[in-house]
């Protein structure tokens, strides 16, 4: 029979280290009253040891759990991958584990997560987009955890994002450099994203600024799928004039209306102009490859990460930060 080896214990910590039971404590939580060096010093004899903190006790030692809670419309497509990869990674260079919940675009789903996630007892939390439903406002305001609004903005809270009408603008404006002037667009549900809307709301801004309207008709709302780029090409294809320029809310959507315009013998760009927004992987791998809009997502969640931290730190940190975005001209203009 084999024998288990004894656990060890925070009095064995504090042995190793060197310092009093209080000041490993403190030093596990990492407190801002203990020492730099210190602190490293009980974690690196915490990990020669072995040593696994109960998550109450730690909590209670600490004021903290050492978690940060993050609730995304989904996890199927990249950009929030991406994103929560980065963040997580820079989360636990800190010792701090990340909790995630994914609502799927459903916002009543998402104040439950939202009330899950402060019931747990977070320290920081991070949310996409400013549409959220009244019980999310209303817990957000009245958390003491710092909070931080991502992909967009508002007033109310920190927020880190893009400028998701000029992500618009930018392609509408390449579009119509290329002298296009029948235009479509291929948009996510619009009611619960201001991220879509702000994008069909660039489009529209670029355009007006040429003296050309985007009928209503013409913004296809589907699923941020391939299958809802194909879905909504070939309902925009049905019109009476077809668009000669399609610009898809997402690489996804964009990769579809790709797919659905040579599925009906439809040459791009000499026939049909593609763009996205995102740049996901698959936008430089396709034929023909897609011009889109730079969204740089891993340097959100990077940057997510270390904002609460320094939240968590009592540092002061910008309320706003708009992370630059570019336009990547390929094949399918």
């Amino acid at each position: 029979m084999l024998r288990r080896e004894r656990r060890a214990t925070l009095e064995d910590v504090a042995k190793e280290a060197g310092v009093s039971l209080a000041t490993a404590s403190r030093a596990l939580g990492r407190s801002p009253l203990v020492r730099p060096d210190t602190v490293a010093r009980v974690h690196e004899a915490a990990e020669r040891l072995r040593y696994l903190p109960g998550g109450a006790a730690q909590a209670l030692a600490s004021g903290r759990t050492m978690t940060v809670g993050a609730v995304v419309p989904t996890l199927d497509h990249a950009i929030f991958s991406r994103a929560i990869q980065a963040m997580q990674s820079r989360l636990a260079e800190d010792g701090y584990q990340l909790l995630l919940a994914a609502h799927n675009y459903d916002l009543e789903a998402e104040a439950k997560a939202v009330r899950a996630m402060l019931s747990r007892g977070v320290d920081a939390l991070m949310l996409v987009g400013a549409d959220h439903v009244a019980e999310t406002w209303e817990l957000l305001a009245s958390t003491a955890s710092p909070v931080a609004l991502t992909w967009s903005f508002n007033s109310h809270f920190d927020s880190i994002g893009f400028d998701n009408v000029l992500a618009g603008r930018l392609a509408g404006q390449h579009l119509i450099a290329r002298g296009h002037l029948t235009f479509g667009m291929i948009s996510g549900y619009l009611a619960s994203n201001d991220r879509a809307r702000m994008r069909v709301a660039g489009l529209r801004d670029a355009l007006g600024a040429a003296g050309v309207e985007l009928d209503q008709t013409r913004v296809i709302e589907e699923p941020f799928s391939l299958a809802g780029g194909r879905t909504g090409l070939a309902r925009l294809l049905k019109g009476p004039k077809p668009p000669t320029a399609i610009l898809c809310g997402n690489d996804l959507l964009a990769a579809g209306a790709l797919f659905e315009a040579q599925s009906q013998g439809l040459k791009v760009p000499e026939d049909l102009a593609i763009c996205g927004i995102d740049d996901l992987e698959i936008a430089s791998h396709v034929s023909p490859t897609l011009t889109t809009v730079r969204l740089p997502t891993a340097a959100l969640g990077a940057q997510v990460a270390q904002h609460l931290l320094a939240r968590l730190a009592g540092q002061a940190v910008p309320r706003r930060v708009c992370l630059d975005i570019e336009l990547i001209k390929r094949n399918s203009t």
